[in-house]
């Protein structure tokens, strides 16, 4: 199957080379200095270490959400409500990081722990609607995306709120549970190793152990998983409740590491992107790291370009669109890749 590998790489390059050029003819009707503005987009992410350091600071929780979307769409079940998770997640670990008043060493994995068991809760509610009562797993996660987004604001608001801010947003979490930052000039935390680890962990569960292997005939195929003796209704509250903690996992990283507080009023976004990443990746956990940076680094390219050049925010945000349509588009080239198949097939009789 190796030309058919070769075939998908090919496929993505010349999906990205086609999006680029439309890319750059939107800019080119838009701009005064259109070889510039382009420039500041392929380029920009790279231009100075606190940039470096901002595209990997962005792809830190992306990993995160793409791995919760994957898992769950392995099973053949959608994760919509990722963002929710992603969201509890963060508040359960300011709380955590705000009321224990103990070591870094216990402190830390305790306020991780708060981001894990809260987003496999609002992650597992979904799942046990489905397997108890056939409530439709899409519907209900992207309700309790709001259900869970006024609940946290009105845990944090109203319980943990500092006055003393000119903003709505918590106290901030003791040092003790901070994640440390360890490149100066950035804010690069040790949490890019534990999106690394969870990479591992994922990629292990899902292709060398029995529920991971459960997981996998379910997506396949759900009445053949039955008749070989898989619990179905088993895997779909389990494999929810995984994708969950994944998601909130990397809710806690982000406040842990990044911000110390909690000072979000709206839902991040972060959830959303996860599924993007998850198509792009094929819900392989291996690739999702590397679907993670990309899209992080179109953010950022197109951050600077809109910053430093001429090009207004809006057709910024078309650019990102049409590159991420042609990247995730399943059908592009299909028809080639079919007779690809047909070919090899034939060849290996």
């Amino acid at each position: 199957m190796k030309k058919i590998q070769v075939f998908d790489i090919l496929r993505i390059l010349i999906a990205l080379l086609i999006a680029f050029f439309i890319g750059f003819i939107i800019i080119l009707l838009v701009s005064e200095e259109p070889l510039y503005a382009f420039k500041l987009f392929l380029v920009g992410p790279f231009s100075s270490l606190r940039r470096i350091g901002n595209l990997v600071e962005m792809t830190i929780p992306l990993i995160f959400t793409g791995l919760a979307v994957a898992v769950a769409f392995e099973a053949g079940q959608f994760n919509i409500g990722a963002e929710g998770q992603f969201f509890f997640g963060a508040a359960l670990a300011t709380i955590m990081g705000i009321i224990f008043k103990i070591p870094a060493i216990l402190h830390v994995p305790l306020a991780l722990l708060g981001g894990i068991v809260g987003g496999g809760l609002v992650g597992g509610i979904p799942g046990l609607l489905k397997a108890k009562w056939q409530v439709n797993e899409l519907v209900s996660s992207l309700m309790l995306n709001f259900i869970f987004l006024h609940f946290s604001l009105y845990l944090v608001n109203n319980h943990f709120r500092d006055v003393h801010t000119g903003i709505m947003a918590s106290w901030k979490i003791e040092e003790t549970a901070w994640l440390k930052q360890f490149i100066p000039g950035t804010r690069i935390h040790v949490g890019v190793f534990i999106s690394i680890i969870m990479v591992i962990f994922t990629y292990y569960f899902l292709y060398r152990t029995k529920w991971g292997y459960a997981l996998r005939m379910t997506g396949i195929n759900k009445d053949f998983a039955i008749y070989s003796g898989i619990n179905v209704a088993s895997v779909i509250i389990y494999s929810q409740v995984i994708s969950g903690a994944l998601a909130g996992l990397g809710g806690a990283i982000e406040i842990l590491g990044i911000h110390h507080r909690f000072q979000w009023q709206a839902l991040p976004g972060y959830g959303f992107d996860g599924m993007i990443i998850a198509i792009m990746a094929k819900n392989n956990p291996a690739f999702i790291p590397i679907a993670s940076l990309f899209l992080a680094y179109i953010r950022k390219g197109a951050e600077v370009m809109n910053m430093m050049s001429d090009v207004p925010a809006e057709v910024v945000n078309i650019i990102q669109a049409i590159i991420i349509f042609f990247v995730t588009a399943e059908a592009f080239l299909s028809k080639y890749q079919h007779k690809l198949v047909v070919k090899e097939v034939t060849t290996n009789g």
